[in-house]
């Protein structure tokens, strides 16, 4: 069975940092893309950040290339989403996802979700 389990988020000033964790579990990690997406209340689910089997591809939504930078340790199973410059409008729930099918910025593409942490940045 299937485990990602999400830590690192929390309230943040504007400007300020934060980096997610994501601890997996279940299969063969190395195997397997992994993604970032976000969602803000009343919006629906978006794509943030991908990594290729081998971190040797990365991928970013727009709005925050240049400010997160997404990177993986398979040695220890996890995926990393570092986030600096954080504004209001990164403030939702970050979901971590594993294997996609098709498209990286698709959510119906991924297989696995983990439970979500919450990232608020204040103004």
């Amino acid at each position: 069975q299937v485990q990602l389990v999400e830590s690192g988020g929390g309230l943040v000033q504007g400007g300020g940092s934060l980096r997610l964790s994501c601890a997996a579990s279940g299969r063969a990690f190395s195997l397997y893309a992994m993604g970032w997406f976000r969602q803000a209340p009343g919006k629906e689910r978006e794509f943030v950040a991908a990594i290729s089997w081998n971190g040797g591809r990365t991928y970013y939504a727009d709005s925050v290339k240049g400010r997160f930078t997404i990177s993986r340790d398979n040695a220890n199973n996890t995926v990393y989403l570092q986030m600096n410059s954080l504004k209001p409008e990164d403030t939702a729930v970050y979901y971590c996802t594993q294997d996609s099918k098709f498209d990286y910025s698709d959510p119906r593409s991924w297989t696995y979700w983990g439970q979500g942490t919450q990232v608020t940045v204040s103004s």
